[in-house]
């Protein structure tokens, strides 16, 4: 969901789709860590891995309701409610609605840690 959005606000070709997806890969393990499906240490984890293959783990510094209006266009919304793709450990994961304060929590916080670069 969070690669997806990247990928369409960024203007499909900036970056390549797997790109897109790596660093949404890190943004849904925050979003996991948060809501207590994996911990702190898991989630670093699959930062460092998606880093080491030479993958974007920051994402774009565009605002928030960007990022919400972007994803709604995602094709895991179901009768208008966006869901994600949840860890609850390592190679077990679940598709779920997440509240849109979560989400932004854990944008503004990559941005903020990556300086919103999108360049890692």
């Amino acid at each position: 969901t969070f690669g997806h959005a990247i990928e369409a606000g960024m203007g499909y070709g900036k970056w390549l789709h797997g790109e897109a997806v790596g660093c949404g890969m890190v943004l849904a393990s925050e979003l996991s860590a948060l809501l207590g499906g994996i911990d702190r240490g898991a989630a670093d984890r699959i930062r460092a891995l998606v880093g080491r293959a030479g993958l974007p783990i920051d994402p774009p510094n565009w605002p928030v309701q960007e990022y919400l209006a972007w994803m709604a266009h995602d094709k895991k919304s179901k009768a208008g409610q966006l869901r994600y793709i949840l860890l609850r450990g390592l190679g077990q994961a679940s598709i779920e609605p997440v509240s849109d304060d979560d989400v932004s929590k854990i944008i503004k916080k990559a941005v903020a840690f990556g300086a919103g670069t999108g360049a890692s």
